[in-house]
């Protein structure tokens, strides 16, 4: 309660860093925002020209797929890529002036979700050219946005306060998020795997990554328009709460020495 009471009284600098995010990301450049859309367009020509030759995959819809993995991902990874730094980055303004600290990593995760959901445009958009429909499911967006927002959150909180102490745990972390990509069904559904040729404990890996319920939901809303099973829902709920607040618990403790090592 203390937090929300802070960050309440701060919300204007709460504001004013969301802006600063948003605006200051493609600051300089000739196409500014519009790289938001950009971006995870190229990503979906790269892998959408390579991947079904490589896998041979049976998906229908496959560039709709591919585009409701990409973009969500794109917002994990950008709010970790620029969350993790965000402590050290700030070390001016933390050893003069005092401020909840949560607000750094929090502005990095709002501006996130407020340019995943502009960029959400980008997947209704190829839900029309492609034939795939629009229907009531996309109630449900706000709300699991919402919760990959909070996984979001508590990572950043947690990997931005170990970061400032470990210096390295940025090239260990995006070695980790590499490694997750492959580890999560954006580019493949499971089902086109043969369970008997791949080992069994890769596709549980694969089956308890919280980000294969995300893709999940997603898909399920825009592409399938069904309700995902309540089982997913229950952990993506658990899995948020549990990364929000191991991430509060280890940024309290570890503030307290911000100033000296930043």
């Amino acid at each position: 309660m203390k937090l929300i009471k802070e960050l309440y009284e701060y919300r204007e600098l709460l504001k004013s860093n969301v802006k600063k995010e948003i605006r200051g990301k493609y600051k300089g450049s000739f196409l500014g925002v519009l790289w938001s859309f950009i971006n995870p367009l190229l990503m979906v020509l790269v892998y959408a020209i390579v991947f079904p030759y490589l896998m041979r995959s049976t998906i229908d819809n496959y560039l709709v797929y591919l585009i409701t993995g990409v973009i969500p991902w794109t917002f994990f990874t950008t709010v970790m890529g620029q969350g993790m730094a965000s402590v050290r980055n700030n070390a001016g303004i933390i050893k003069k002036v005092y401020f909840p600290r949560e607000i750094l990593p929090l502005s990095v995760c709002v501006a996130g979700l407020i340019n995943f959901l502009i960029s959400c445009v980008i997947i209704l958009v190829f839900c029309l050219i492609f034939n795939v429909g629009f229907s009531w499911h996309l109630i449900l967006l706000p709300v699991i946005a919402f919760l990959e927002f909070l996984i979001c959150l508590g990572a950043t909180l947690f990997f931005s306060a170990v970061n400032v102490y470990i210096k390295d745990m940025e090239y260990i972390v995006n070695f980790v998020i590499n490694m997750l990509f492959y580890g999560t069904p954006i580019l493949y559904s499971i089902t086109d795997f043969n369970t008997t040729s791949v080992p069994h404990f890769l596709l549980t890996l694969v089956n308890i990554n919280p980000f294969t319920h995300v893709m999940t939901i997603y898909r399920d809303i825009f592409l399938y328009h069904r309700i995902t099973g309540i089982g997913s829902w229950l952990y993506i709920v658990f899995i948020a709460i549990l990364v929000v607040a191991i991430g509060l618990f280890a940024f309290k403790k570890l503030e307290k020495g911000f100033a000296e090592e930043v």
